[in-house]
């Protein structure tokens, strides 16, 4: 089974993302790049603020949709 990461981000403006990957270092990169995440582009140096380990599976994957859609609203600050 391959390991992802459940993450939340927060930039310097007060932004907070949620997301998920297989290589959180190379992502976090990409967040303050702006290469990859529409959403993360109007934010500026995006520092780690939580992060959990998940074993894939197809399980897994429901469990983590799940706290995405419960929380979706994390994406924006308001």
């Amino acid at each position: 089974m391959k390991l992802y990461y459940v993450y939340v981000i927060e930039s310097k403006e007060g932004f907070i993302y949620k997301g998920m990957t297989d290589n959180l270092e190379k992502r976090l990169v990409e967040h303050n790049n702006k290469t990859l995440s529409f959403w993360t582009k109007r934010g500026t140096n995006w520092k780690l603020i939580y992060n959990e380990e998940w074993l894939y599976s197809n399980y897994r994957m429901i469990e983590i949709k799940q706290l995405f859609l419960l929380n979706k609203n994390i994406a924006e600050k308001t």
